[in-house]
């Protein structure tokens, strides 16, 4: 039952999915959802505000210096901006 944005691997005793989610920064997701027509609106500590006109969500974006964002947290933010992951890994620079 795999979906469009995930593949199925045996490892040998499970099935895991495998993710096409890239290993990125939170400036660099700024910078990617900003080309979907998200802007920041504030900054609260570490956690950056992205709002875009028309859109029923903000979204919180986690900027701690280089470091990743965790996976699962950039899938929530992905599937909260109403996109897809392909196309967030299309427009990432």
């Amino acid at each position: 039952m795999a979906d469009s944005n995930r593949a199925l691997r045996f490892d040998g005793f499970s099935f895991m999915a495998k993710s096409k989610l890239p290993s990125v920064a939170g400036k660099t997701i700024i910078a990617t959802f900003s080309k979907f027509g998200f802007e920041e609106v504030r900054v609260c500590s570490s956690h950056h505000i992205l709002r875009k006109p028309g859109h029923r969500f903000i979204l919180s974006v986690p900027v701690h210096g280089d470091e990743p964002v965790a996976k699962g947290t950039l899938r929530s933010l992905i599937r909260a901006a109403g996109i897809t992951i392909d196309e967030f890994v299309e427009k990432t620079d």
